[in-house]
């Protein structure tokens, strides 16, 4: 028979509010969360209706289970104040939602004998109920001592997800990659749904969808052997092209070409589909381009400044 627990959530943003629906929808007691923000307030009314808003501490007080989703760099103070001031308590579940940390970021909750679990969820949320979906299957980050990990698997069954035992020593680098196959995702998407606007498309995302969509699928399933494209085939005059046709475009972007750009003509080398030569020449005319954007960039500068 599984253990169902009085739940407190402080942080009640995107993932906090998100994660504590979830948890009630199995079962659990949500007792209360914690939120500075109108938008925090929305959440709870909409996510957790009928659950009170409390401070910090008065959550700690209720919970057998503490969520903490907070930001990252926020998360050391709360957890020493908290034990400080006397709100946690021997036996008590004390899970951080952070990617980057792990335990030790919660020495303070040990200290008083609370027992402290990293748990992240490898998903973007958006703070809706959309989210509760998408946590069915989602895998879930965990760091906890062995005595705790049965707790910690319970609660991401409960989520409806899947575990993944992470090294305490590990978890920044763990984080450092979801951020960067996602984040950064983020970023060239929108970066490439500018630049199409630009040449009149009135829907940059119809454009982009299907060709995007199997470019992700083929990478999750094939990785560098899905690569397609100029700098795969070697098409330095094409790369050449592009260059030329983004010194236009914002200054980000152009970066953001140049850096992928020299990441895929490495990972090309490796692969065995393009052959040396032809990677310097790509290499010489992405050297080329960042001089010439410096350039640029430094006479903008001394024009403003009247050197």
């Amino acid at each position: 028979m599984k253990s169902l627990h009085a739940v407190g959530v402080v942080g009640a943003g995107r993932v906090g509010a998100v994660l504590a629906a979830r948890l009630r929808e199995a079962g659990h007691e949500i007792v209360a969360a914690s939120g500075r923000s109108a938008a925090s307030q929305t959440r709870i009314d909409t996510l957790l209706p009928g659950v009170p808003l409390l401070s910090p501490a008065e959550v700690a007080a209720r919970s057998d289970v503490l969520v903490l989703a907070v930001p990252d760099d926020a998360l050391a103070g709360l957890v020493a104040g908290l034990a400080l001031d006397g709100h946690l308590r021997p036996g008590q579940v004390v899970v951080h939602t952070s990617g980057r940390h792990g335990l030790s970021v919660l020495a303070a909750a040990a200290h008083v004998g609370a027992r402290p679990v990293a748990l992240h969820p490898a998903m973007t949320f958006t703070g809706t109920d959309v989210d509760l979906a998408r946590l069915s299957g989602c895998v879930f980050g965990l760091t906890a001592a062995a005595d705790d990990r049965a707790i910690a698997e319970g609660l991401v069954a409960d989520l409806g997800g899947r575990p993944m035992w992470i090294r305490d020593e590990d978890r920044t680098t763990y984080h450092a990659a979801l951020a960067h196959g996602s984040n950064h995702l983020v970023t060239i998407v929108s970066q490439a749904m500018q630049v199409l606007r630009r040449t009149g498309a009135e829907d940059p995302a119809a454009v982009l969808r299907p060709l995007l969509t199997a470019a992700l699928d083929n990478a999750l399933l094939y990785e560098d052997a899905a690569l397609t494209g100029p700098v795969v085939r070697g098409d330095v005059e094409t790369v050449r092209a592009h260059l030329a046709a983004l010194e236009e475009q914002p200054a980000p972007t152009m970066d953001a070409y140049v850096a992928m750009a020299r990441a895929t003509t490495a990972h090309a080398v490796a692969d065995g589909r393009l052959d040396e030569s032809r990677a310097r020449a790509i290499r010489r005319v992405l050297r080329e381009s960042e001089w010439d954007l410096l350039a640029t960039l430094v006479a903008d500068e001394d024009s403003r400044t009247g050197a």
